[in-house]
């Protein structure tokens, strides 16, 4: 999937769009428009119809084509046609599954109605699917289509920008100017997460370079792994040994030294690693404090449970199998078990934490929302979810009855929660649904071998969370 989005990067930054003016929008217009018809502007669109709002849905395409769509139909699956597991007990995103479902999401119920054999996943006929999303949408009487580029943010209306990772040169440009350089990602820099309860702490510790910070808590902020001069040795020729995803012509041409993958780092001199991102300075070992290690992988706290730790620095390009062969070499890191894998490629998301409110809201916009991969969420399921959120936060604001805050407990809740303030800002990277986002239960046995028990805890937890949220939003429903 990377791939496919790098190069539609490439094609869309090459793509000057006509200058589109918005004469359909008045300062009293109480229409939803939302720009994209992917899998979160298609979920919005129903969403916000079946509340009783007229919504107006704006895509480019056909008009304006893309490199990997195929066709105009609203929510094509460019990549994979699968929507991942469907395990709504033991795995976060089938439980996604299950809250949409309950909510009578379009996407999960048609994805159910052209469900094909994959073991315990969810994959569809792709096309299909498409089409009966289009046609679903299309026959509403309150929902009308625009195929034509919007290139710049309006200053009046309701509006959900649902653009996706794909959002083009024009458009990107203008939120770029209205949120700032530095708060729109053109270019990920992901390194590898992993769950804190995987981690082996009878050979990691807790402690900042130098002890520094005013407060415990800051001067133990990174997850320390030591190794020795042959466990360093025997990484690096791993790391170079391992398989690696190829470069395609011109992905290179955005890189800054700050965000190289680490086995270009590694090319560049045996030793590079170690006075960089691995060096061994300013860290004293807790387990044997007179061990002074060779070098030192770190990992930092990626959200505010604690539940989660990124690698620092370890930005890579390998295929995702050699990541985990050659990650879990890491001493205290043999048992992993990872959230996310890390990699480098093309695409547009914002710093969510810092620029969204609550409701998914542009902080100096209001009247203007976010949903889908734009707001830093990955995958399929997940774009769809926060879509249906943004769908019915924005009509209740049009129909002036406001919902009820999405209960955090809810997977709805846990992701929107990571993306709107839950996560790091500093270093906010798009994220899947996981366990890691949710808020522990007490006096649950931590580790894999209470891992069964944990997961089941969550989704029941999770399940009477979202049908009390549903119940308590039903009357605002058509």
């Amino acid at each position: 999937m990377t791939m496919v989005r790098t190069l539609i990067h490439i094609l869309h930054d090459c793509y000057i769009a006509p200058q589109v003016t918005l004469p359909y929008v008045t300062h009293m217009d109480k229409k939803l428009h939302i720009v994209g018809g992917g899998m979160a502007g298609s979920e919005a669109a129903w969403q916000a119809a079946q509340m009783g709002v007229d919504v107006v849905i704006h895509e480019m395409r056909p008009k304006v084509e893309t490199f990997a769509h195929q066709s105009g139909n609203f929510a094509e699956m460019v990549c994979s046609n699968s929507f991942r597991s469907d395990d709504d007990e033991q795995n976060a995103v089938g439980l996604l599954h299950w809250e949409m479902r309950a909510a009578d999401g379009l996407i999960m119920s048609t994805a159910q109605n052209h469900r094909l054999p994959a073991g315990g996943a969810l994959a569809v006929d792709r096309d299909l699917f498409a089409q009966d999303v289009t046609a679903k949408l299309k026959s509403l009487p309150n929902v009308s289509v625009s195929y034509e580029e919007i290139t710049e943010l309006p200053d009046d209306g309701q509006w959900i920008f649902a653009t996706g990772p794909l959002t083009s040169a024009a458009l990107g440009a203008a939120i770029q100017q209205e949120t700032g350089a530095e708060r729109l990602a053109f270019f990920d820099a992901i390194a590898p997460i992993v769950y804190a309860d995987s981690i082996d702490m009878s050979k990691a510790w807790m402690q900042s370079r130098y002890d520094k910070g005013e407060t415990e808590d800051e001067r133990k902020a990174y997850l320390n792994c030591p190794m020795t001069k042959e466990q360093y040795e025997a990484f690096i020729d791993a790391l170079m040994a391992a398989e690696k995803t190829e470069f395609h012509e011109g992905e290179t041409a955005g890189y800054f030294d700050g965000c190289l993958p680490i086995e270009v780092m590694a090319e560049r001199g045996r030793e590079t690693l170690r006075f960089g991102p691995m060096k061994p300075v300013g860290l004293t070992n807790a387990h044997n404090p007179d061990d002074k290690p060779y070098a030192v992988v770190q990992l930092r706290r990626d959200n505010a449970l604690g539940t989660l730790f990124n690698i620092v620095g370890f930005q890579t390009k390998m295929k995702y199998g050699a990541q985990v062969d050659v990650f879990k070499t890491i001493p205290g890191l043999e048992d992993a078990n990872f959230a996310r894998l890390g990699g480098i490629h093309r695409n547009t998301f914002l710093n969510s934490p810092t620029l969204l409110d609550s409701q998914m809201r542009l902080k100096s916009r209001p009247h203007v929302r976010f949903a889908g991969q734009v707001t830093g969420v990955e995958g399929y399921v997940e774009s769809a979810a926060m879509g249906f959120l943004a769908g019915r936060f924005a009509a209740a604001e049009i129909l002036g009855h406001p919902l009820p805050s999405v209960p955090q407990d809810s997977a709805m809740g846990a992701l929107i929660h990571h993306i709107t303030g839950g996560a790091e800002a500093k270093t906010f990277q798009p994220m899947n649904v996981n366990f890691g986002l949710f808020r522990p239960i007490e006096g649950l046995k931590g580790g894999r071998r209470g891992r069964k028990d944990r997961y089941k805890a969550y989704t029941d937890r999770a399940k009477l969370a979202w049908s009390e949220w549903l119940s308590a939003s039903s009357d605002l429903r058509k």
